[in-house]
């Protein structure tokens, strides 16, 4: 029953640590992220990985960016995708060229240095969503810029990452089709458009006449987790296919109906571990040593995630301090950097002695974000306010 007692810990953990987080004018999630490193094996070791926290957490962020679907306005996404292209590019060339410049300073390989860039490239909004929601600021302007680069930003750094391993990688996974791979993203976009358009409404409107205990939920998140599943499969992060799931229930009547059941589940045991689990990654082993490359990746890391999508928002019409927000929005490297990480480490393009180092800079972006949202959300314009919803 230990993991009884972890889930004990976590819940009563983030739900006091959030409501002093908020007390001191941040958002709940920087509270719930310090929680993972004070409770995990950074200090206190209460709580440690393995696969109870492993899987709470993925059902913790698909469901997050499930919600996030549910909630984000298909036609203000439709309007925005040039700005969302613009700030995917302009996040990732200016990562692209600092990680590789800090690579290069710090006596890197080329095929090291290209690694840091393409892993500081990487984007993960599951936590700029938490803090959106928490500001009501998940249907403006800025928003639905945000979560349109952000799945531009994976397909792009997935096949960078594809390229750079098929040319460099030593140990697994070395052998990668780049063809096969921009074939399956294709598809599965196609699939997913498809699906979305055709499949999702009539099978909600058929099941719920099911005799069973909440039939539309049971499907809602049915096609959550397998959009997920089949984005996974088809190398695309399963974040993106839990939000596009969202985005097709949004468009049938039963949108406000998963939604105002899906919040309770998620919010109540999910989102909590998932949000711990990224703390939970942190040691502090052997990082006094190379304090000067931690401090450098993360400040290259958050400077240039910001002025790159920044410069994005701004060149397709942002005001300044509009497209500063939606850089800060892309600045968190969370869960999709970490999995990164590990696939550079098993294919020899990121050596052991600097993992440990990488993994406390993306946590770093991870907690450095929210702070920053919060304070340039707080005076950009954004419109169609949702009303919020306290758990």
């Amino acid at each position: 029953m230990e993991f009884v007692w972890m889930l004990v810990l976590i819940l009563l953990g983030t739900k006091v640590a959030g409501h002093l987080s908020v007390r001191l004018g941040q958002p709940s999630v920087l509270g719930e992220l310090l929680v993972g490193i004070l409770m995990g094996p950074a200090l206190l070791g209460w709580i440690h990985q393995g696969s109870f926290i492993e899987y709470m957490a993925e059902i913790g962020v698909l469901l997050l960016m499930f919600m996030a679907g549910l909630e984000t306005d298909l036609e203000q996404l439709k309007k925005n995708w040039k700005p969302a292209m613009a700030v995917a590019l302009g996040g990732i060339a200016l990562p692209m060229i600092g990680g590789y410049g800090v690579g290069q300073l710090f006596g890197f390989s080329g095929a090291h240095s290209l690694f840091l860039g393409v892993l500081f490239s990487a984007t993960s909004v599951s936590i700029t969503v938490q803090v959106l929601k928490e500001m009501n600021k998940l249907d403006s302007r800025e928003a639905t810029t945000i979560l349109g680069a952000a799945v531009v930003d994976d397909v792009l750094v997935v096949v960078l990452l594809a390229v750079l391993t098929s040319f460099f990688a030593t140990g697994d996974g070395a052998e990668v089709s780049i063809s096969l791979l921009l074939i399956k993203k294709i598809a599965f976009f196609a699939v997913v458009f498809l699906a979305g358009w055709l499949i999702v409404p009539r099978v909600l409107r058929w099941t719920s006449k099911f005799r069973v205990m909440e039939p539309v939920l049971t499907f809602a998140l049915i096609f959550c987790f397998a959009f997920a599943y089949f984005g996974e499969k088809m190398g695309i992060a399963g974040i993106i296919g839990a939000f596009a799931a969202g985005l097709a229930i949004s468009q049938t009547s039963f949108k406000h109906s998963v939604e105002s059941k899906v919040e309770p589940i998620a919010y109540s045991i999910f989102v909590p571990v998932f949000f711990v689990s990224i703390g939970l990654n942190v040691s502090f082993e052997g990082v006094g040593s190379q304090i000067g490359l931690l401090v450098i990746l993360t400040v290259m890391a958050v400077l240039t995630k910001l002025l790159g999508g920044g410069l994005g928002a701004a060149l397709t019409g942002f005001k300044r301090r509009s497209a500063l927000a939606v850089g800060a929005g892309m600045v968190s490297r969370g869960e999709v950097a970490l999995i990164i990480a590990a696939t550079g480490l098993s294919s020899g393009l990121l050596e052991s002695r600097y993992f440990t180092t990488v993994i406390i800079t993306i946590i770093l972006t991870t907690l450095i974000a929210p702070p920053m949202l919060k304070a340039l959300f707080g005076g950009s314009g954004s419109r169609h306010q949702i009303p919020h919803r306290r758990m």
